[in-house]
């Protein structure tokens, strides 16, 4: 073999998947698939811890891939069609069969601008993968909209039963998560903690917390800690533009005054 033919050999990709975190990838999308099912069926509650049970893996999947160095193209391309059908679809299938039925054109546009803008999230995600910058997401995240509406409808079946009364607060979020998610609003997620390093003490007291509420009651943590995620995050980019606000104007109030002092000495 030549050193020409050796250097091709080198630069074929190499043929076979990675067992492991493919595999946690399709279990997250069976999660999905099986939500779909079951809000068909009319049984809802199944369906949302389907989609929290979704996010266990997909969580795992590129865990795992990071710390076996196992992350691959094909790998990605996958997780992306897992979250399509696990974030995407089967959530919008559970808010309509569930709430936005009922509204008729209103409520199949909402649950289609769901699924439409989770793509559109996924595909800008991908193509900014690997680009430099801050580890925090440019728009909410697929996984934490869809655990959003889940929590909603856990929460619900704690108190109430049956389906709930035709209210317009369902159609709302489902729309406000969608453009959220398509947004250029900061929001965090756990691949900015990087589990190698050190943590402060009271990171782990806070995940004593979690874990205490999430065995107490967890639909209802589930809730809470959800939509505080949602509050906080929009809590969050009111502040940044509000400080990049008043950095401006103070860089422009010193260049005023910077060519007042320039007018003077002339």
């Amino acid at each position: 073999m030549t050193a020409e033919d050796r250097a091709h050999t080198d630069r074929q990709p190499k043929k076979g998947v990675y067992l492991l975190p493919n595999t946690l990838t399709l279990c997250g999308m069976f999660c999905g698939f099986f939500a779909i099912m079951s809000a068909i069926n009319g049984n809802f509650v199944n369906a949302a811890w389907a989609i929290i049970l979704a996010n266990i893996f997909d969580g795992l999947d590129g865990w795992i891939a990071r710390l076996t160095n196992t992350s691959t193209r094909f790998g990605i391309e996958l997780d992306s069609l897992s979250d399509l059908v696990a974030f995407g679809v089967a959530p919008s299938i559970m808010m309509y069969k569930w709430t936005l039925m009922p509204f008729g054109r209103l409520g199949w546009a909402a649950a289609f601008l769901f699924v439409a803008c989770g793509a559109l999230r996924l595909a800008r995600f991908n193509v900014q993968t690997g680009a430099p910058g801050s580890k925090a997401f440019k728009g909410m995240p697929i996984p934490g909209a869809a655990t959003i509406l889940s929590s909603i409808v856990l929460f619900y079946y704690e108190f109430w039963q049956g389906l709930p009364a035709r209210n317009y607060l369902f159609p709302v979020i489902t729309i406000v998560l969608a453009l959220l998610m398509v947004s250029t609003l900061r929001y965090h997620g756990l691949k900015e903690i990087d589990f190698k390093e050190k943590k402060p003490f009271w990171f782990l007291v806070v995940v004593v917390i979690f874990l205490f509420f999430m065995l107490i009651h967890a639909s209802t943590a589930l809730f809470i800690f959800a939509i505080t995620y949602l509050v906080w995050g929009i809590i969050e980019n009111i502040i940044l533009v509000l400080r990049k606000s008043a950095s401006r104007q103070d860089k422009q109030q010193r260049e005023a005054e910077v060519t007042d002092e320039k007018n003077k000495d002339i």
